[in-house]
């Protein structure tokens, strides 16, 4: 069994971060979707901005809002207007095609890569 690749969405842009919360990633109802993450789902940020990398897990925010919302601590690490990548993986013995995509400046889907 390997942990690989399932889903990702490509150069996010951090819409607002908010200290006093209990912790998480807050992504927009319909960007999970087309992912395919689960709200609770463990994944990986990692800030093109900073180099910062930290796991934490999905929150959902309202379908096409174009919000992603870094919470807690990882506010500390990550600011409003970072580009980022998050990356949901699958322990499998399986090769399987991850489902990728980018997203513009507005969070709005713009291809599966």
């Amino acid at each position: 069994m390997r942990w690989v690749l399932r889903s990702k969405i490509h150069k996010a842009t951090v819409t607002d971060e908010n200290l006093d919360y209990i912790g998480s990633i807050g992504i927009d109802k319909a960007l999970i979707e087309k992912v395919g993450f689960l709200v609770g789902e463990k994944v990986l940020v990692v800030d093109n901005t900073n180099g910062a990398r930290l796991e934490t897990y999905v929150t959902e925010e309202k379908r096409n809002s174009g919000k992603i919302v870094i919470y807690g601590a990882a506010c500390h690490l990550i600011k409003r207007d970072d580009e980022i990548i998050i990356m949901g993986f699958e322990l499998t013995d399986k090769p399987i095609k991850p489902k990728k995509i980018l997203v513009d400046k507005n969070n709005k889907f713009v291809k599966f890569l």
